[in-house]
């Protein structure tokens, strides 16, 4: 596997005496980082716009007020919608002890927003300055009870799911039965729902609903109206994604991309 990576000045992933070091990069719409990995634990926060990041074992949309972590040496990419600006702490491995070894998609409250916002103003942090060290101490007490949020997309690993899954992955509004993506792949129907809850421990209507989702989510940050979202990404109506939007995020689209413009 290839890991090619960002065009930088210099890889801020890259051991040094730092305990933590950052990076501030804003991106077009569309903007593609390829395949890449660093030596540190990382924070991936974007202040504005939405993220999709990928690995081998799945993808995480990663909207306005969370950030991805992404565990060192794990190879990525990252496919920006809308313009993004993200705001990356490098931590040096197992700083963050509490934080699982792969990657998740957590809460980012408004306290510790303006400590990432501020370790990248500086910079580089090393705790044997004392005041580096209390911004490194305060952002290590956030991750320590941060909330992880359920905006993954595990692969399944069996190849006949994964021809199923590449279907629609290709077309997240394809409005074919399981029945019938089956036919087109060669794949049995009970086997495939019994490998999606295997291997991506959720059911094949659950892994479906939270690729729409998401579809729609990047759909949103790239400027379409709720309407059009919802029906590209294969809701029958707007305010069944409303419904599935709330219940998993906790507000309505237009309230949660309004207070992210604020941002």
């Amino acid at each position: 596997m290839s890991r090619n990576r960002q065009t930088e000045k210099y890889d801020p992933g890259a051991p040094g005496k730092a305990q933590v070091t950052t990076l501030s990069r804003d991106y077009a719409e569309g903007h593609f980082v390829p395949l890449h990995s660093h030596q540190r634990d990382q924070l991936v926060y974007a202040s504005r716009g939405v993220m999709t990041v990928r690995t081998d074992v799945g993808a995480w949309v990663v909207p306005t007020h969370r950030a991805v972590w992404i565990p060192a040496l794990v190879p990525h990419s990252i496919t920006m919608s809308g313009t993004v600006s993200m705001r990356t702490l490098y931590l040096r491995p197992r700083l963050a002890r509490t934080l699982p070894r792969t990657c998740c998609v957590v809460n980012v409250s408004p306290l510790l927003r303006e400590l990432i916002l501020h370790a990248c103003a500086l910079q580089t942090l090393n705790m044997r300055k004392e005041r580096q060290r209390h911004v490194v101490d305060l952002i290590l007490d956030h991750l320590e009870t941060i909330q992880t949020v359920s905006l993954q997309l595990p692969n399944p690993t069996d190849t006949r799911a994964l021809r199923v899954a590449s279907v629609l992955l290709a077309n997240p509004g394809e409005q074919s039965t399981l029945a019938q993506v089956c036919k087109i792949t060669g794949a049995g129907r009970r086997t495939i729902e019994r490998r999606f809850l295997e291997e991506t421990g959720m059911t094949f209507g659950k892994w479906r609903q939270q690729l729409r989702l998401m579809q729609a989510m990047r759909l949103l940050a790239e400027g379409a109206k709720i309407t059009h979202a919802a029906l590209e990404a294969g809701y029958s109506t707007p305010s069944a994604f409303i419904f599935m939007f709330r219940k998993t995020l906790g507000t309505t689209p237009s309230a949660y991309f309004r207070a992210g413009a604020k941002g």
